[in-house]
This record gives C-alpha cells, structure tokens and sequence, in this order.
C-alpha cells in the first residue's frame, strides 16, 4: 500500500473534524439542561432515573433529529443509502454525547455527599458548562475570531443562565 493510500483515511478524518457541527452538542446540552429542571417529584431510586431521564431524553431526540434529517431534507435531496443514513447518525450524535457528563454528575453525586438536590444542581452546572463548551468549540472551529468565540460562549452563558433561572422560578 503506498503512503497516498494509507494517508487518504486520515485525511478523510481530518477533513470530517473541519466541518463538524457542534449544533448537536449546545442543542443536546440546553436539552439535558432542560430535562434537570424539569423533573418533578422522582419515585424511589431519584438518581438511577435522573441519570436514565437524561441518556434516554438524549437518545430519542437523537432518534428525532436523525429522522428528521433523513426523511425531510435529505430525502428531497437524494436517495437514502446506508452511508447516508450512518453519515446523519452520526452527524446527530453530539445530542447524546451532551447528556453523558450530566448524567455521570449526577451518577457520581453521592461519592461527593451530595443529596438529590445537590445533584439537581450540579448536573444542571455541568450541563450549562457542556453548552458554553460546545459554542466555543463551534465558533472556534469554524474560524471565528477569539472575539467572537467569546460571544458565542456568553449568549450560551446567558441562555443557561435564564435555564437556572427557570430551575429557581419552578418550585416541584
């Protein structure tokens, strides 16, 4: 195999990683946010289904979005073939990579000490940290001025901000 055939992986990779969209990711993050300051009264194991809530929550608007991709734009666009269908899953999957670290907040909440509230907490704290994380990442990547990467994380800042403010307003 020559070096040009061994380098067209890579170069393919990298090229994949140039024009990632990290909308998935802030959109997934306000999501899992979302889910945190939602929850009402849990049943009898409030962590366990906190953390499956908000896998779950991630994993169906996955499924939501991938659809959405496939049979509404895209299906206008072209026929569906398997590449397509692995190329918009995997597109889409930065919603669930966004739920995982408030999920394992809230998994690793009691070896902090913390309580169900604590753990409402820093899983909402984590969550509003994954989506100013994700906006920097995405301005970052696609060329934006340091300027505008800081802009980008601050109106994700204030939107997570107005998601606590939410939490603080909705008395379960």
């Amino acid at each position: 195999m020559s070096e040009t055939e061994r380098a067209a992986p890579r170069a393919r990779i990298v090229e994949r990683r140039s024009h990632a969209d990290y909308t998935g990711g802030v959109y997934g993050s306000m999501l899992a946010a979302s889910v945190i300051v939602g929850v009402g009264t849990l049943g009898a194991y409030p962590l366990l289904e906190l953390v499956l809530l908000l896998l779950l929550t991630g994993v169906a608007f996955w499924i939501a979005h991938v659809h959405a991709q496939l049979f509404g734009a895209r299906l206008a666009q072209q026929s569906l073939d398997r590449r397509t269908v692995l190329h918009v899953c995997r597109d889409e999957w930065p919603i669930v990579k966004a739920a995982v670290p408030p999920a394992v907040a809230v998994a690793v909440s009691p070896l902090l000490g913390l309580d169900i509230s604590g753990a409402l907490w820093l899983a909402l704290t984590v969550a509003v940290a994954g989506q100013v994380g994700w906006s920097a990442a995405a301005a970052r990547r696609a060329g934006a001025s340091w300027l505008l990467v800081t802009v980008a994380a601050s109106v994700n800042l204030l939107l997570g901000l107005l998601i606590i403010l939410f939490k603080l307003l909705l008395k379960h």
